[in-house]
């Protein structure tokens, strides 16, 4: 955040009134692509990076599982496999265009029997305290207007002993690869997004706000500030995308 008033919008600074409903708008526009273009974008390797959250979740049979920011569902997918019919997994994400698409690939999945579905924003999560083992919140944090307190609102609602996983794009420590990095963002990435999406300018913020997000160190000691212990976060591909992970003591 700039002041007590203002926050980012990519590299835009805007009223925090505002912000919400200008990642809303971002949402509205990709949701209907946005599975393909993340694909595209990441040439399948998100598939990897999410597979990886799943294994360092510990996420077992008969547990509670929260997937926030949730979107199209991907890890909500594998979750409610691993939980089963003893477990529980919510699907929660504050705009209704990404839920709805969720909801219907996980119908349509088979998964659906297992799944619950919540609108709701992740800085004050509709949810008992102690509730949850473990909560992930992929590629969403960015977006989110007062991170620390979706941070405290997630511990709150964890378990004691439960975990935290947040995937997020992330800091590349190579300056080869940065700089490459920036070329594809910038250049490259909003004229996929117009060429298949026909929305070049949402992915122009979506580039704009990696840059703006906390980078590895930063974002641990945020976890840190919000009441999680033994955090530790995982660089992959180069830093580009790093998991962090924070349990509630």
């Amino acid at each position: 955040m700039t002041d007590n008033k203002t926050t980012h919008f990519g590299f835009k600074t805007v009223p925090i009134e505002e912000k919400a409903k200008k990642v809303a708008d971002v949402f509205h526009s990709v949701a209907a692509k946005y599975d393909l273009m993340n694909d595209l974008m990441s040439a399948g390797v998100h598939r990897l990076w999410k597979r990886y959250t799943i294994e360092l979740s510990g996420v077992r049979a008969g547990q509670s599982v929260l997937d926030v920011a949730g979107g199209t569902g991907d890890l909500t997918a594998k979750f409610s496999k691993i939980v089963g019919k003893t477990g529980k997994i919510i699907l929660v994400d504050i705009n209704e265009s990404m839920l709805r698409i969720g909801r219907d690939k996980l119908i349509d999945m088979g998964c659906s029997n297992q799944v619950l579905y919540t609108l709701a924003d992740a800085q004050c999560l509709p949810f008992p305290d102690n509730t949850f083992d473990c909560i992930t919140i992929a590629f969403g944090l960015r977006n989110v207007t007062d991170k620390d307190m979706a941070l405290r609102s997630m511990n709150r609602i964890l378990k004691p002993g439960g975990r935290l996983l947040v995937l997020e794009f992330s800091k590349p420590s190579n300056p080869v690869l940065k700089k490459f990095y920036d070329f594809y963002s910038f250049k490259l990435l909003p004229k996929i997004g117009d060429f298949i999406a026909n929305d070049s300018d949402s992915y122009q913020y979506l580039a704009e706000s990696i840059r703006m997000h906390p980078d590895q160190n930063t974002l641990q000691n945020m976890m840190t500030a919000a009441n999680f212990v033994n955090t530790e976060y995982y660089n992959m591909t180069g830093g580009i995308v790093a998991l962090h992970r924070g349990f509630k003591s």
